[in-house]
């Protein structure tokens, strides 16, 4: 399993690239001269960033206020180039490290296949064995001081509320090539029976 480790990093950011209604997003690591650049969904930032945050304030109610925790100067530069993907985000894994006093973020890629061969094996051994294979997925392993994780999740936060402006009618992203408003016309497909 290749793993893409940053301990430290010298710059941990989500970002995006495209018009908003159609960004890949990205987290980029990058450190002792190497960029490495994930894509995940506008949801997996978002929810990393709150959940970063909520670790944090657990970590401050039950060991107080850890080293580190002072927040670096806001990065808002634009994701480093070359952007080239290494891989597409499955799964998000944070932790707390109370050793060493870092938040660990890890991103594994998604795995497409192994549903698929666990669906289709109807023999309990096989599938029991597919689960146990070794899987060749990438992982991305970021170190971050708590500081730079509050950092990161205000900046992933701000990125993802970048997007599309919401109608103030009916709620939904207003798309820069026009609109149509189901409040304005009385038409919402939702309700039909």
């Amino acid at each position: 399993m290749p793993v893409f480790q940053f301990n430290p990093p010298e710059r941990f950011v989500a970002g995006t690239v495209g018009q908003p209604g159609d960004r890949t997003f990205f987290l980029q690591a990058v450190g002792e001269g190497r960029i490495t650049s994930v894509v995940l969904e506008k949801a997996q930032v978002e929810a990393l960033a709150t959940r970063i945050e909520e670790l944090l304030e657990e970590v401050h109610r039950r060991f107080g206020t850890p080293p580190g925790d002072d927040t670096p100067p806001e990065d808002d530069a634009p994701l480093q180039q070359p952007i080239e993907q290494d891989f597409r985000v499955g799964t998000l894994a944070l932790a707390w490290d109370a050793e060493a006093a870092r938040v660990i973020v890890e991103a594994q890629e998604i795995d497409e296949s192994a549903g698929e061969e666990l669906v289709e094996d109807d023999d309990e051994e096989l599938a029991v064995f597919a689960e146990e294979a070794p899987a060749h997925r990438d992982v991305l392993r970021v170190y971050l001081t708590p500081g730079e994780a509050r950092a990161f999740a205000g900046r992933a936060m701000k990125v993802v509320a970048a997007g599309r402006p919401d109608c103030p009618l009916c709620g939904r992203p207003l798309d820069p090539s026009g609109h149509i408003c189901v409040r304005q016309n009385g038409y919402r497909p939702d309700r039909l029976v």
